[in-house]
């Protein structure tokens, strides 16, 4: 640079700039000058001659959630519309009807199922009002679908199939081909949601220079890029010696993570495969002396899952006829897949596999996901979880809970479990602290309320508390005894209804207790309680949810329809929660 240059700027200043482009990249120096020639454009040019803004052109990215992936992926999707020159708005299905969403022009939907095809539960009314007869119809809209899902189940991606079909029979225009995600969803999703959204960007006005600074460092998209090796201070079974159950509360320090977890919030955990399995795939395939496979069937596939994907893909792979058969009739290979497990394929047609084919026919090891059985406010830097052991035999053959038995039995205190922070923003208390809460939660799904009560404790909360608990006995079942009792002695526990299905002859479940209280408990709800579910999908939640619904309609005088109505008026205020799996 010649020192005849005339410069505005003063020594010191021009000295940091020379050393700051010695040290430069070519990339830098790009990026540096768009970055001058940007600030310069917005800052300096006359406001008479701006020409007034074009209209952006809109785009709802509505989302359906239950554990938060959906709402994550919509998020991220919304800023880079943002970006690309939309006016872009993320919205919860619980949030909105089909008539709000007729004029959105471009809609991109991100929707998760879970279970035997279920619609995540705060979208059931959505989904109900989208395939009802009267449903609005929607010719100007056009729209894209991104299916999350697991093909573990029969009814892969089954909410997002059906919004996908439903909205192009009500005269919406598909903008881009539906993607159905597996568990390792993060890949495609992103790339589906780029292209999609590119495809459809409203054109830059020619000239226009638009740039983009963004500081801010990107979201992993990865859980297990914030995994923390959390060490287990300590571990025991909260069950008797005597008990057919095996329930193990497992304390682990967080010290250094920085995870701030709320109550209501999980932690993810990283499991290992079980060693015995690991050997038998190998075994089965013929690469039993591979170690370096051998680590990788540890602790990054899947191994226990069985879809009917695996089958055919494993027919074609071995020219197995009977497999192939299978394939080709949806009765048998639903009986097939009948708690079977990735083994049983191999051992029903045993063949030699490179290691590359084998773990093209293997899904990502998915982590497991715990609601922390604990509050920082009482206990610090420390979490603390309740997992039960799973174990179970079927076709002959001794099955394990991947995460279960590797945290229960291949660890203990002084090692460490990798654990991530999962929050679940749509599980939390009342903001209210004097507001009342009605907590559901039989078996290991009590590990969230010990955690709300903790917590009200620790922060002087004034609402009252009602807990419904269920196992199979009281004498060797009935988990965190002690500390409910010293919480109703102390009344911060209101009120505890327990339902121990196995100490007489006619079993007796959480949703009985419900019913025997519905007086007090629909007062409650007339109070303004909260009511939170957690645990077992399948049964349980299914079971709660339809005595709430007959409470409702016995104790109001109101039909079904009414009742359910009143359901989910409460969805809509958050006062009926549900973390259930």
């Amino acid at each position: 640079m010649s020192n005849a240059l005339a410069t505005p700027f003063p020594e010191d200043q021009l000295s940091e700039i020379r050393r700051l482009l010695a040290n430069a990249t070519a990339e830098q120096r790009l990026w540096l000058s768009g970055y001058v020639a940007g600030f310069q454009a917005a800052t300096e040019a006359p406001a008479a001659l701006a020409a007034p803004p074009a209209a952006k052109a809109k785009l709802t990215i509505l989302y359906a959630t239950e554990s938060g992936n959906a709402e994550a992926l919509a998020g991220a999707a919304r800023k880079t519309a943002a970006r690309l020159g939309f006016a872009a708005k993320a919205v919860d299905m619980a949030d909105t009807t089909p008539e709000k969403i007729a004029d959105a022009e471009n809609l991109l939907v991100i929707a998760s199922t879970w279970g035997e095809g279920d619609p995540p539960q705060r979208a059931e009314a959505f989904l109900a009002a989208l395939m009802a007869d009267n449903a609005p119809h929607l010719p100007g809209l056009r729209f894209a679908v991104l299916a999350l899902g697991d093909r573990a189940y029969a009814q892969f991606c089954e909410t997002g199939k059906q919004i996908d079909t439903r909205l192009e029979a009500l005269g919406a225009t598909r903008i881009a081909a539906r993607i159905d995600c597996d568990l390792d969803y993060q890949k495609p999703a992103a790339g589906w949601i780029d292209s999609t959204l590119r495809e459809i960007a409203p054109a830059q006005e020619q000239g226009a220079a638009v740039i983009h600074v963004d500081f801010a460092r990107p979201a992993a998209t990865d859980d297990r890029a914030r995994v923390f090796d959390a060490e287990i201070t300590a571990q025991v079974n909260l069950n008797s010696t005597r008990s057919d159950v095996e329930t193990h509360h497992i304390e682990l320090s967080l010290a250094g993570s920085g995870i701030a977890y709320e109550p209501g919030d999980s932690l993810g955990f990283v499991p290992r495969n079980h060693p015995a399995l690991v050997e038998d795939v190998l075994r089965l395939s013929g690469l039993d002396s591979d170690a370096a496979l051998h680590t990788e069937l540890t602790e990054r596939f899947d191994i226990t899952t069985l879809t009917r994907t695996q089958i055919a893909d494993y027919a074609r792979l071995t020219g197995d006829a009977t497999l192939h058969a299978i394939t080709e009739d949806a009765t048998r290979a639903t009986e097939f897949l009948r708690d079977r497990q990735f083994v049983d394929l191999l051992a029903a047609a045993p063949h030699g596999l490179t290691a590359e084919q084998l773990t093209a026919l293997l899904r990502p090891l998915p982590p497991r996901l715990y609601s922390v059985a604990s509050s920082r406010a009482a206990v610090g830097e420390e979490a603390h979880l309740l997992i039960g052991a799973v174990r179970w035999e079927s076709h002959g053959r001794a099955r394990h809970g991947v995460a279960s038995i590797d945290a229960i039995e291949r660890r203990g205190v002084g090692t460490t479990l990798p654990v991530y922070l999962k929050p679940n923003p749509h599980f939390r208390l009342p903001a209210d602290p004097a507001a009342p809460i009605i907590m559901i939660g039989p078996g290991t799904g009590v590990a969230p309320f010990r955690a709300f009560l903790q917590h009200r404790e620790a922060t002087n909360a004034t609402g009252r508390n009602w807990l419904f608990f269920g196992a199979r006995r009281f004498m060797h079942d009935f988990l965190y005894q002690l500390e409910w009792q010293d919480w109703l002695k102390s009344g911060l526990l209101s009120r505890i209804d327990v339902a121990f299905s196995r100490d007489q002859r006619q079993k007796i479940y959480v949703q009985h207790r419900l019913w025997d209280a519905r007086r007090e408990l629909f007062a409650w709800l007339q109070d303004g309680a909260s009511v939170y579910v957690c645990g077992d999908a399948k049964a349980m939640a299914k079971d709660v949810h339809a005595m709430l619904l007959q409470i409702i309609a016995d104790q109001t005088g109101r039909d079904a329809d009414n009742a359910a109505a009143y359901l989910h008026e409460m969805q809509r205020e958050r006062r009926y929660l549900r973390d259930v799996y």
